[in-house]
């Protein structure tokens, strides 16, 4: 159930980057289809940060470290990039254009994510 609900709280999230941030798009005019597209790439986001986020974690402990953890901002927002890339791939009409619309949309993800999170006390 979880499981489900992190990913609803991950969608949600992308919504609101798509709102907010310039270069972050869902090209559906159709609302259905927005959601769907929402939901199947918070999954992909959400696999994605769950394979390769602990690898590039260990592999990238020292830039951690020395950026005393501004370093996982950049990552983040490689990994929203990431995961625009596969959507494009499979034919999913979401996109992200760049690095700083990648940058402040994994800000704008992380922040909706944690808040939700709070509210809904999904990790908990």
């Amino acid at each position: 159930m979880k499981v489900i609900v992190k990913i609803l709280v991950v969608a949600a999230s992308l919504w609101v980057a798509t709102q907010v941030v310039d270069g972050i798009t869902v090209d559906s005019s159709d609302t259905t289809k927005q959601i769907g597209t929402l939901l199947a790439v918070a999954l992909i986001f959400g696999i994605i940060n769950t394979l390769l986020k602990p690898i590039i974690k260990v592999v990238g402990c020292a830039f951690y470290v020395v950026t005393l953890g501004l370093f996982a901002l950049v990552v983040n927002a490689g990994l929203l990039y990431l995961t625009s890339w596969i959507a494009d791939q499979i034919d999913l009409p979401f996109h992200v254009a760049g690095f700083w619309a990648a940058f402040w949309g994994a800000i704008i993800i992380g922040i909706i994510s944690w808040l939700l999170d709070l509210i809904l006390g999904v990790n908990d």
